[in-house]
């Protein structure tokens, strides 16, 4: 019994997700689908990167991902299939794949869309077809064309220097807590046992401790934490941090976002 998930940037307020599992259910009777998100910001890449790759890891091997965002950023003549850590994602050539994976998967395959398939539905059909015939049994060189060149964006990653740390925002929850592109990993090994200061709102306000919880600290008081990803997350308990500093997520190719950059990015200070 195959399991699917699928995230997309189409939202739940017409039929289009509904007719996508119609088309996989059909395709595949037996199968499972998870919904992790149809609320990915359609051009914020590390955004649907962030949620995208931390909620794969938690389904079983030869799970299939589709993945869509930005689809028809240009035409889709080919849809890109690749296996990454025992599972299938299926997603847009736009460089979502490479965002998602942090580096180059060894064997990628084009699966063929040019033959009139221009709307969406024709091409989560031929997605639907093809792992239809990977679950029967036929190899990835059957199913579609092995592909060399494809479109690669990266993660940010965050600047560093050697008493500082300043790290962009990826991610603000319901609830307005930001999380940042850095890991207990990296922060750690930077930090090298120092002291520190998590610098909110032109140095009127610090964190100055990693906490554990939310409930670490008392009602409407800020706090730190790596959250269940491994990322650093700031948060006012029962409180709203992005909302109350103006923090924002992170926009690398919006002009007009970058006069605002103080708002999307966190800086710590080590002594």
């Amino acid at each position: 019994m195959p399991a699917l998930t699928l995230s997309t940037d189409i939202g739940e307020s017409d039929y289009i997700i509904g007719a996508v599992k119609g088309q996989f259910i059909t395709a595949l009777p037996s199968s499972t689908i998870a919904d992790i998100t149809h609320h990915l910001s359609p051009y914020n890449y590390q955004q649907a990167a962030y949620i995208c790759k931390n909620a794969f890891k938690y389904f079983p091997p030869q799970t299939f991902h589709i993945v869509i965002i930005n689809f028809f950023e240009r035409s889709p003549k080919h849809i890109l299939l690749t296996m990454y850590n025992e599972q299938y994602i299926i997603c847009p050539d736009n460089g979502i794949l490479t965002m998602i994976t942090g580096a180059k998967p060894k064997n990628i395959f084009s699966i063929n869309n040019s033959n009139g398939k221009t709307t969406l539905l024709q091409c989560t059909q031929n997605m639907a077809e093809t792992i239809q015939k990977i679950v029967k049994g036929e190899s990835l060189h059957n199913v579609a064309d092995p592909i060399t060149t494809i479109d690669e964006k990266y993660p940010m990653r965050s600047t560093i220097g050697p008493d500082w740390i300043e790290s962009q925002i990826i991610f603000i929850d319901n609830f307005e807590n930001v999380v940042v592109n850095l890991t207990k990993e990296e922060f750690e090994e930077i930090r090298k046992n120092r002291k520190f200061k998590i610098v909110l709102m032109r140095n009127s306000e610090f964190i100055e401790k990693i906490s554990d919880h939310y409930a670490s600290v008392q009602p409407g008081e800020n706090l730190a934490w790596f959250n269940s990803a491994g990322y650093l997350e700031i948060a006012i308990n029962k409180g709203n941090m992005a909302g109350l500093f103006g923090l924002q997520g992170y926009a690398e190719n919006n002009v007009a976002m970058q006069n605002r950059l103080l708002y999307q990015t966190v800086r710590i200070l080590f002594y």
